[in-house]
């Protein structure tokens, strides 16, 4: 009876000693980066977190590529579906991409490298899949020129809340925030009014933060935070930022809490840093009805892995002692 009793502690404390190892990693979501491994992508030039899809982000390419939207699984850097668009044209200078409410995608077709020479622009919207697959996928266009002239620009955000969308423009001397009209038009011409400067950096990309709060806004080297206030941002400080070569690409994570920076090339990287201030709430990113819940799944995963985890080793040290008594007992 004893022996049984000494095989059954030894058993118990296997499956314990198992449990411990096997208590999932707050990290495991590939928020810590990843390199995009897919050989089409070799100017990605957005970047932007899936609302749906836990750990995937979407990019494109630079310039005249195509109409086609990549879907890369951050956990292994492949690509996992691409989407072709229809009723778009042809693109010119792809630049920007961002998702806002409702699971809808924003491509900004937005870049005139010649300095300005287009009167105008394009602005693409088209609902993410629910389904990871290639597919083809009608998307809206939208004509976009500004009110002080044409210009060019790299960085695009839509308000997680309002949906409203914003540009800003590219300036070697700083740029300015542009505000659309509060709904785009697919019939007429959207123009973009300037509503804010940004004096702080040339512009190659931006993102705003889950709960609409936070604007971040990255230069080939640098990155300026700014408090959104209402659509006037107000510039808090400077946020670290990886080197990765040139520097084109920023968005936040699904749960707010780091910024995700990416770079043009082939097999570029895309390495994480916090977001300022902590990143958003998880009530700010169920509010918006975006980010699937596995954000808050992803946290609470790590607060309740660490609970099994003291639990675990408790209940370990407990079955030692047993089994270290059980053991003399039958020395004795």
């Amino acid at each position: 009876m004893r022996r049984s009793f000494v095989r059954l502690l030894r058993a118990v404390l296997l499956a314990l000693l198992a449990c411990v190892v096997a208590v999932p990693s707050a990290a495991a979501d590939g928020d810590d980066g990843f390199t995009i491994k897919d050989a089409r992508i070799t100017e990605s030039s957005g970047l932007a977190a899936s609302h749906q899809h836990p750990g995937i982000y979407w990019t494109h390419n630079d310039s005249d590529d195509g109409a086609y939207l990549y879907a890369v699984d951050s956990a292994t850097g492949e690509t996992v579906a691409t989407l072709t668009l229809t009723g778009v044209g042809e693109p010119r200078d792809v630049e920007a991409i961002s998702i806002g409410p409702d699971n809808q995608i924003f491509v900004g077709d937005i870049g005139d490298n010649l300095g300005g020479t287009w009167d105008h622009v394009w602005i693409y919207q088209l609902p993410e899949p629910k389904e990871l697959k290639d597919q083809t996928v009608k998307a809206t266009q939208y004509v976009v020129t500004y009110s002080d002239g044409a210009r060019d620009a790299e960085s695009l955000v839509v308000h997680p809340k309002t949906g409203r969308v914003y540009i800003v423009d590219k300036n070697t001397e700083g740029g300015h925030l542009y505000e659309g009209p509060a709904e785009l038009s697919p019939s007429g011409t959207n123009v973009f009014e300037p509503v804010a400067d940004l004096p702080d950096l040339e512009a190659t990309d931006a993102a705003l933060s889950p709960d609409g709060e936070v604007l971040v806004v990255r230069s080939y080297f640098g990155s300026v935070a700014y408090d959104w206030n209402g659509g006037k941002p107000r510039k808090t400080g400077r946020v670290g930022v990886p080197f990765l070569g040139q520097g084109e690409s920023v968005t936040f994570t699904a749960d707010g809490k780091k910024l995700m920076y990416g770079a043009e090339g082939a097999d570029s990287r895309v390495e994480p840093e916090d977001a300022p201030g902590g990143g958003s709430s998880s009530s700010g990113a169920s509010e918006r009805g975006g980010a699937s819940t596995s954000a808050d799944e992803g946290e609470g995963g790590g607060e309740r892995g660490l609970k099994v985890g003291a639990v675990a080793v408790a209940a370990l040290l407990l079955v030692w002692a047993g089994l270290r008594r059980a053991t003399r007992s039958r020395g004795a």
